[in-house]
């Protein structure tokens, strides 16, 4: 079977790549910069330099392929969800040229609102797209990434996590490495087909208190969660150089998941992966840091 594999250098992607080599298959990476991936890798997998923003290289990097593992690069402009929907046509116009019968995509915790989210609504459209090619497709419907708090280490070190969200509200929340052992099993079981949605919701469901809390506990640096308003999240963003309609995106994945939001996904021993917030952040926030 020939795998396909986006985004290979990124939190996830790097870790389907090596999941892939484990088990014995030879993966080809798509990405910008074959330079990138790792070394100790290259060996190991078929690189095609290739920008997923344009639709004629990503189908052309695609012939012959078997399976896809879709994840949309990381979108700068004024309407990032806009953005994601486009790059998901790509995707969606290589599976249908190229005759590729499986599809992973990287989904999110939200999508299924298709509208309301945020950047989250592009990869609603996404889903729409790639259900209509006929291929067998699963969606990863991902909570929220430890490696968010990556983009809050200045805030760690002043002691306060600012936040939209109440910090009570539990949601999902996951490591990237355990989403990516979900993603690589879908891709190499056969026994599967059709469109199927799984969500990838990590150990526990967390509230920002207590994801402070265990930031606190691992790394030994004070920390807490607070809410602000909508607005001062806003003035933050803008003043950090964001466009109205990137300030936009960011905030619709908070705010459209606040107010009475259900998962479509229930936590189920499906749905829960391995990895805790704890050991995330012994692993990487802590050296980070």
């Amino acid at each position: 079977m020939r795998i396909a594999v986006t985004t290979p250098t990124g939190n996830v992607g790097r870790h389907v790549i090596a999941g892939l080599v484990r088990a014995g298959v030879r993966p080809m990476a798509l990405l910008r910069d074959p330079g990138r991936l790792d070394p100790t890798l290259k060996e190991h997998v078929d690189t095609v330099a290739v920008d997923l923003r344009d639709e004629d290289a990503v189908v052309a990097a695609t012939v012959g392929v078997d399976a896809l593992y879709w994840v949309a690069p990381p979108m700068f402009g004024d309407d990032p969800g806009a953005d994601y929907a486009r790059v998901g046509a790509h995707a969606t116009s290589a599976v249908k040229a190229n005759g590729i019968g499986r599809v992973v995509f990287q989904s999110s915790v939200g999508a299924e609102k298709r509208g309301g989210a945020g950047e989250i609504d592009g990869l609603a459209r996404t889903e729409e797209l790639l259900d209509a090619t006929g291929a067998d497709v699963t969606h990863l419907r991902c909570g929220f990434f430890f490696s968010n708090l990556l983009f809050e280490l200045d805030t760690i070190r002043d002691g306060v996590i600012r936040v939209v969200l109440p910090v009570d509200q539990p949601m999902a929340w996951v490591a990237p490495r355990d989403i990516a052992e979900v993603a690589v099993g879908r891709l190499l079981n056969p026994a599967w087909s059709g469109r199927a949605v799984q969500g990838v919701h990590g150990p526990a469901d967390l509230t920002w208190a207590q994801a402070a809390a265990i930031v606190s506990e691992v790394t030994g640096r004070p920390v807490r969660a607070e809410r602000i308003p909508d607005e001062r999240m806003r003035e933050t963003l803008a003043g950090g150089g964001m466009s109205e309609g990137q300030v936009n995106a960011i905030m619709g994945m908070s705010t459209g998941l606040r107010d009475g939001f259900t998962p479509e996904q229930s936590r189920t021993a499906a749905t829960t992966t391995p990895t805790t917030l704890a050991e995330w952040c012994y692993a990487e926030l802590r050296p980070t840091l």
